[in-house]
């Protein structure tokens, strides 16, 4: 099958790699459909990921079809039209029992690369390294999916491939973010970062309850899409200082809660810095190091809350999906590019430079290129 492989720090390239086959009885195969980039990508791009390796298939966000499945895969059947979440959950251990799926015990199967990079090991994440399982991504024709009946979620007949893909990571990861602010009436939140995650948890906020939220970041496209779609008050950092904007936006208060969407050490030091007394911060946009000159005197002094961590995409994705059939988001307008495996240097160059107004592009493994 054609796949899009890590060749090195910035550089991928399609190539020719062995089917996916069934290893274990709650496996499924799916057929990608479509398979966006996201900002964890870029970060496994970059090479800031030191536990990838050359030929490791990335990729994390997709919807397709199952053409086969284990013996123990009972919730699923072949023939069906799946959304799967990124992050991979066994369902029994003890975390999963509480919803914390992205904390699973049991699909990693690195334990040691995990113990050495965060102390303990994460759950596995399709296409995010050795350290998170080492498990193939979503830039290919088809792919293994462990654990299928939580991870794959059948999709309503009345939702477009185009509405659909986003739940598999950035509807939930967007949602949780916003999710973890415990929002009550009259709270402002401040959004860093105007992409997909960020565009989500806009949206998500206003639906959880927030008064007043304001987004940050310096892309005007990015800026202007979230505004065509919400009441939401936009601060581009090319222009204004943030810091002294989030003050007077709030009356000198800060916001409730501040969401860094981006995963950039900067970020999360001004977020510390603007967000109230008291306060909570919430992180999803993705951490793999270490910080340098982190401001803990000012969030232990503000008495700030943390909240943090990747998606626990299982918890949510049923729950988003009612939300798009509602009509209250539709996060199909993410979408702003769609290109064939091929394509997949030309479209991670578009995605991280944010050319031709691109939010996000997609992959449709059985396209054939159109780019000259």
């Amino acid at each position: 099958m054609k796949a899009l492989c890590w060749r090195g720090a910035g550089s991928v390239a399609c190539e020719t790699v062995p089917d996916p086959r069934l290893i274990n009885p709650h496996d499924a195969i799916v057929k990608v459909t479509l398979s966006s980039v996201n900002g964890a990508d870029l970060h496994l791009l970059e090479g800031s990921v030191p536990s990838m390796k050359p030929g490791d298939i990335i990729g994390r966000e997709f919807i397709g079809e199952i053409v086969d499945r284990g013996r123990d895969v009972a919730k699923v059947a072949v023939g069906q039209r799946v959304v799967v979440s990124s992050v991979i959950g066994c369902g029994h251990c003890y975390h999963c029992g509480i919803g914390d799926y992205s904390l699973c015990d049991n699909t990693n199967p690195n334990e040691d690369v995990g113990d050495r990079h965060f102390g303990f090991a994460t759950c596995g994440i399709l296409g995010s390294s050795t350290a998170f399982g080492g498990y193939a991504g979503s830039h290919a024709q088809y792919v293994r999916v462990p654990f299928a009946d939580l991870g794959c979620v059948p999709l309503s007949d009345v939702l477009s491939d185009q509405s659909s893909l986003f739940l598999s990571d950035a509807f939930p990861t967007g949602f949780m973010a916003a999710d973890m602010c415990e929002l009550q009436p009259g709270h402002v939140v401040a959004i860093w970062g105007a992409g997909g995650v960020g565009q989500m948890a806009v949206q998500s906020a206003f639906l959880l309850g927030a008064d007043r939220v304001i987004l940050i970041d310096r892309v005007p496209s990015r800026l202007k899409a979230a505004s065509l779609r919400s009441n939401v008050e936009v601060l581009n950092y090319d222009e204004v200082n943030v810091h002294e904007a989030l003050k007077e936006l709030t009356s000198g208060r800060g916001p409730d809660a501040c969401i860094d969407a981006v995963g950039r050490d900067g970020v999360l030091s001004q977020a510390v810095l603007a967000c109230r007394k008291g306060g909570t911060v919430s992180v999803v946009g993705v951490y793999t190091g270490v910080l340098d000159r982190f401001p803990i005197g000012a969030a232990m002094n503000k008495g700030l809350r943390f909240r943090m961590g990747q998606v626990h995409g299982p918890r949510y994705v049923s729950r988003l999906m009612k939300v798009i059939e509602k009509g209250e988001i539709d996060p199909s307008f993410l979408l702003t590019h769609t290109l064939s495996l091929r394509e997949g240097s030309e479209g991670y160059k578009m995605f991280k430079n944010k050319s031709d107004n691109c939010m996000r592009v997609a992959f449709d493994p059985w396209l054939e290129p159109t780019l000259h």
